[in-house]
């Protein structure tokens, strides 16, 4: 069964892009103990994408991590929508705000079509929000979840 992932990764990104993504996960996931996911597909099913976004939160078992700390960023690229959705330890921390402040920082990157850059910009504002909130511990830390970029239909 494949529910929500597809066999086939789309030509969204080519191979340098994808690894410059996965590259800001892994450096700002180095300084703290939460997670950071990318999930990538071309229609958003549903009307809301924060509800698409918590859908897949759920589905990619993101609600796991020990402290609550992981977040995902959404992106439906023909749809052109986008969400960020954090789980609750890190929501409570930096609150709706700052998600709104950042999608609203990804779509200006978006709409010059600068998806890459406005991409890893995310990564490293919401690195820097676990950073201050989810520092990271050599004794405790260990990496949850994976790294690279899940892709949807």
């Amino acid at each position: 069964m494949l529910g929500i992932f597809s066999k086939k990764k789309f030509s969204y990104f080519s191979a340098e892009q994808q690894a410059a993504i996965v590259a800001a996960i892994k450096e700002a996931e180095h300084r703290t103990s939460g997670e950071i996911r990318i999930y990538v597909e071309g229609r958003c099913y549903l009307v809301n994408p924060v509800h698409r976004a918590m859908e897949i939160f759920a589905e990619l078992q993101m609600d796991k991590t020990e402290e609550r700390n992981a977040v995902l960023v959404y992106i439906a690229m023909k749809d052109r929508q986008l969400a960020i959705y954090g789980d609750a330890g890190i929501h409570d921390k930096v609150g709706t705000a700052f998600w709104n402040n950042e999608v609203q920082s990804m779509l200006a990157h978006f709409n010059k079509k600068d998806y890459v850059q406005g991409i890893v910009k995310i990564i490293h504002d919401i690195g820097e929000a676990l950073v201050t909130h989810f520092p990271y511990n050599a004794n405790t830390d260990k990496n949850e979840l994976p790294d690279d970029i899940v892709f949807g239909k």
